[in-house]
């Protein structure tokens, strides 16, 4: 039966956007640590979206891309949790300050985008002719 099928046709369809998730967090990844780790991120994202973009199947998962750029976002608002400002934690011997960001933009911006990427997702899957 064709309607057997729904659930698959639907399982596939986040795995796309899934992809896609993976794809928008390397692209933010490399802005956010353009100066360290970012400059060697930026050739797998560039990869990534080539070959998603190739099959037309494969981008009705593209609004994962959007709730992709806000994961390492999140991650950054949760790295900063302590701050804003200087923090200070015990170390073997003394102790160890550091600068931190105000996490609360990062995590607004993140969860925004996540909210925004899985929202525009469900919209545009409800929308497709169901096999």
């Amino acid at each position: 039966h064709l309607m057997d099928l729904a659930p698959l046709a639907g399982a596939r369809l986040w795995a796309w956007f899934g992809a896609w998730l993976l794809t928008g967090a390397a692209w933010a990844l490399s802005l956010v640590a353009i100066l360290s780790i970012g400059l060697f991120v930026i050739p797998l994202a560039i990869v990534a979206t080539v070959l998603l973009a190739r099959r037309t199947s494969w981008r009705l998962g593209f609004s994962g891309l959007i709730a992709g750029l806000g994961a390492p976002l999140i991650y950054v608002a949760y790295l900063n949790r302590a701050g804003p400002g200087n923090v200070c934690s015990a170390v073997v011997r003394g102790t160890s300050c550091m600068q931190e960001f105000d996490p609360l933009p990062w995590l607004i911006v993140g969860l925004a985008l996540v909210a925004a990427g899985v929202a525009a997702f469900l919209i545009r899957t409800r929308s497709q002719p169901r096999i």
